[in-house]
């Protein structure tokens, strides 16, 4: 019983040391496993020993026990990359060691991309080396393009992740753009459609069944459109917004430029210039990912599908729709023979009448001004007692108040007309987007453009009524040719000869009646004017009236004739109206007259001294005569006048800069 029980402790005791060397000696090789890694150096060739790209596929136990990829590197691929000389822990700070899973310091951040590459050009900043960096430079432009693009918003179905990093469309592991202007940077182009098609599978999948897609695919064209050409590199927006979709139509014209430029001269265009994005683009009409040439059936713009495209905007759309021109030019008789002849008979129309009065204008005032020093040299000396007897300081009732009113209409309605028609017609200038946004945009310019012009029409019809009623009251005794009458006559051609002969000193100044021949001119051109630029801004405003009866190519016309003739009625007013009423040296600075509706006595024979004449021959005159304007009339007059000037001159200098900007195309 001792020796077995004795015996039992021996065997205990052996056991428990027996246990106790196992125990040390584990943990002795388990102290040597961990303390090996700390001691082993985290070189790249020791991390690629695991993220060996050849050797397949790559498996390590997960946290729950279960299969989890290891991340592969192909080590040729990454030896040609720009991070080749780049150790891997320079990015990958929170790995400490080399065992399974990585023990990662709790307090190191993980792979920053953006931030490592500014930081680098901080330094160089700081070292005066950015010239030596120029494409560091330029990736640090990408990373701020990138913070404010689509891809960087966190992704709503993935809170904490981001839509896309730039390892998913880079691969930090081989990356290598060559750079810009090299053939490799071309070739490497092509390959964009397929790194943007790992998230964008129905879209690459429509782009390469389409006119670019087989272009770059089948032909290997490298000028053919890839994604990043519409869309950009880092700074894709979201295309659901109006900033993108304006970029999208303005990166068309990366290479179709003819076809941007053609483009921007209509509505469409030149509202999308004006930095709206609700009218039609390129997009809307051709498609975006699956672009087919017009003459394939599938395209959106083959015959049999052109009018459903139209209907996407214009609802109700008409026939007539298909035939509209957007790409129409001037320049191309063969191809747009109306739009060519609209346009050379408005060009050579504004070119007459601006020659003739432009020189007119100018030979008046070096006349004019000649005189007046002349006259200044000489005393002046008063022969007519009835400027200095009893009608002294007595003024001539030149317009009654209606016709002052209609004048105060016609100016306001010409100018608002002027300012939100020139906004949209010459978009593209610098003045255009900001004037646009004073006034609300587009829509509201529209309607306020509208409401003028029917304000305008109101005036003209009202007064034609009034010409009617007044014609057939007095049908007996009107004299269509007499001296009240503001139908032209024989007398203003042989004015017109007497005022050139004056102008080169072949004659005397001549003598006028009530109407002069250039005040005729005014009176009747805006009928003209209203009649044109009003019947074809109604075509545009109803186009569905219109194509139901008209081919679409009227629209092109129509905007032609609405433009131009609007052109030539405010270069007209602005300066040649503007000059024979205020600006010549007899008148300047202003003329008040038609804002008090009288004129000085004087004034009036010197200015229409065959009326003058007739009048005192007669007796009438003095029913005609009445006492000068109040003070505050007359303040008031001046005000209005100068107020009513400044506006016209400040849309003559913003219409200039668009002439100037079309035909020098700055």
């Amino acid at each position: 019983m001792r020796f077995s029980r004795l015996a039992v402790w021996v065997m205990a005791a052996m056991v428990c040391l027996t246990g106790t060397l196992i125990t040390g000696s584990a943990a002795a090789a388990d102290s040597k496993e961990i303390a090996a890694p700390v001691l082993q150096k985290l070189d790249n060739a020791t991390c690629q020993s695991c993220h060996d790209g050849k050797q397949g596929k790559l498996e390590v136990p997960g946290a729950q026990g279960e299969k989890r990829a290891l991340y592969e590197v192909n080590q040729d691929k990454y030896a040609k990359s720009v991070h080749s000389r780049m150790e891997c822990i320079a990015c990958h700070k929170e790995i400490t060691d080399s065992v399974t899973p990585h023990q990662k310091a709790p307090d190191a951040k993980k792979v920053e991309c953006a931030q490592c590459h500014l930081d680098l050009w901080e330094a160089a900043k700081q070292k005066n080396r950015t010239q030596e960096k120029l494409r560091l430079g330029i990736v640090v432009e990408n990373i701020a393009a990138y913070n404010k693009s689509f891809h960087a918003r966190e992704n709503k179905h993935k809170p904490g992740k981001v839509n896309a990093s730039c390892n998913e469309c880079h691969n930090v592991h081989s990356f290598d753009v060559p750079p810009r202007g090299t053939a490799e940077r071309k070739e490497w182009h092509l390959t964009v459609p397929n790194v943007c098609g790992k998230c964008h599978t129905d879209e690459l999948a429509d782009w390469t069944a389409s006119v670019h897609g087989k272009e770059v695919t089948e032909k290997h064209n490298v000028k053919s459109a890839v994604c990043t050409d519409c869309h950009t590199t880092h700074g894709v927006a979201d295309p659901a917004k109006d900033a993108a979709k304006l970029a999208i139509t303005t990166n068309c014209g990366g290479c179709h430029a003819e076809r941007l430029k053609t483009y921007t001269k209509t509505y469409h265009g030149q509202v999308n210039t004006l930095g709206y994005a609700y009218t039609a683009k390129c997009f809307d009409c051709h498609g975006s990912h699956s672009i087919q040439p017009s003459g394939d059936p599938k395209s959106k713009l083959h015959q049999n599908n052109r009018l459903k495209t139209c209907q996407q905007c214009h609802e109700g759309a008409t026939k007539g729709f298909t035939k509209f021109e957007p790409h129409g030019t001037s320049h191309d008789f063969v191809r747009y023979p109306f739009i060519w002849i609209a346009s050379k008979f408005m060009l050579l129309f504004l070119a007459g009448i601006f020659a003739f009065f432009w020189s007119h204008t100018a030979l008046w005032f070096y006349r004019e001004y000649k005189e007046r020093d002349e006259r200044k040299a000489r005393p002046h000396v008063k022969t007519d007692e009835l400027l200095d007897g009893k009608f002294k300081d007595k003024h001539y009732q030149r317009f009654p108040l209606i016709w002052r009113i209609a004048h105060l209409i016609l100016a306001l309605s010409l100018m608002i007309l002027a300012l939100t028609g020139m906004s949209v017609l010459y978009a593209d200038t610098t003045w255009a987007p900001a004037v646009m946004h004073w006034l609300g945009g587009p829509k509201v310019a529209a309607v306020i453009h509208r409401t003028f012009a029917a304000l305008l029409a109101m005036v003209f019809f009202v007064q034609l009524i009034y010409f009617v009623i007044h014609i057939a009251r007095n049908r007996r005794t009107f004299d269509w040719f007499g001296p009240n009458s503001l139908v032209p006559r024989r007398q203003d051609v042989w004015d017109i000869v007497a005022m050139i002969k004056w102008f080169f000193g072949l004659g005397p100044r001549p003598v006028f009646d009530r109407w002069t021949y250039w005040e005729k001119f005014d009176y009747w051109a805006p009928f003209a004017a209203v009649t044109l630029i009003g019947a074809s801004g109604v075509m545009l405003l109803f186009p569905n009236v219109t194509a139901a009866f008209l081919p679409g190519w009227v629209f092109n016309v129509a905007t032609i004739f609405h433009g131009e003739e609007a052109l030539l009625a405010v270069l007209f007013v602005f300066t040649v109206h503007f000059f024979n009423n205020h600006y010549r040296p007899d008148k300047f600075p202003l003329d008040v007259a038609m804002f008090t509706g009288s004129m000085r006595l004087e004034l009036f024979k010197d200015e229409h001294r065959v009326e003058y004449n007739r009048l005192v021959a007669s007796g009438e005159l003095e029913k005609y005569l009445v006492d000068a304007p109040s003070q505050p009339m007359t303040l008031g007059a001046k005000i209005l006048g100068f107020t009513l000037i400044a506006f016209g001159l400040l849309l003559l200098v913003f219409v200039l800069i668009g002439i100037y900007g079309g035909v020098t195309g700055a």
